[in-house]
């Protein structure tokens, strides 16, 4: 067993990377000061959660450090694991597309993940890595990054994409298709831990795969551009 040392709260690891009995909390892990870059460099190193151990590596939020609007979705997806880059994968890209149409320019957002590795299951006979929705509780270990880069970015407008993003920051009983397209203040659990003088608002969506999966994407398209339009609107 080793000693963790730097900027986060020594943390006692063994040798094959578990701390603590996976106490699925991204807490020590956190750096006591710094920005995004220390953040970034910490989460690096997190293993907040078994969902470390397979994947290629964390991926941390990218984009202005004092965006006005931030985008949250689930998790990275493949492509985004391989390369180590929030939204490069196909959801990443009808998202590129679905902002333009929303007149929104993309270089003014911070786009990151509620849960910052991927999870996965593969599939022997092709050799490919198919994604699988995190659980409430890594969803929750990983929270403590989430508030992190709300605080630091304090956007004045948050975008959930899909249901995992959603319950994360508005709480379990969230659901995608009741609170989409209206901006909501964000709760009281957040505000408190994001210390956001003023108040940060929410607005739900669905999250951009989902609009690959539909059977009618064209009309699932054009409503996650009205409720980035509506985003767009409100700042």
């Amino acid at each position: 067993m080793t000693s963790r040392s730097g900027p986060a709260a020594a943390v006692e690891t063994h040798d094959d990377g578990t701390y603590d009995d996976e106490r699925y909390d991204a807490t020590p892990f956190l750096p006591r000061r710094g920005g995004l870059p220390a953040h970034r460099r910490a989460a690096a190193d997190c293993r907040g959660c078994p969902l470390h151990r397979d994947a290629s590596g964390t991926v941390f939020g990218r984009g202005p450090a004092h965006a006005r609007l931030m985008l949250v979705g689930e998790q990275p997806g493949d492509r985004e694991d391989q390369e180590g880059r929030a939204f490069v994968g196909p959801a990443g890209r009808l998202l590129s597309r679905a902002l333009r149409d929303a007149g929104i320019d993309e270089d003014d957002v911070y786009l990151t993940n509620a849960v910052k590795h991927f999870k996965f299951t593969e599939e022997e006979t092709r050799k490919r890595r198919i994604h699988k929705a995190p659980s409430l509780r890594e969803t929750l270990a990983c929270r403590p990054w989430l508030l992190a880069e709300l605080r630091l970015v304090s956007p004045e407008l948050i975008v959930t994409l899909g249901a995992t993003a959603g319950r994360s920051l508005l709480g379990p009983s969230f659901r995608v298709g009741t609170d989409r397209g209206v901006p909501q203040a964000l709760p009281e659990a957040g505000e408190e831990a994001v210390d956001a003088a003023g108040g940060i608002r929410v607005l739900p969506t669905v999250h951009p795969s989902a609009v690959l999966r539909s059977r009618d994407r064209e009309e699932m398209y054009a409503g996650l551009v009205a409720d980035l339009r509506a985003a767009a609107e409100a700042l």
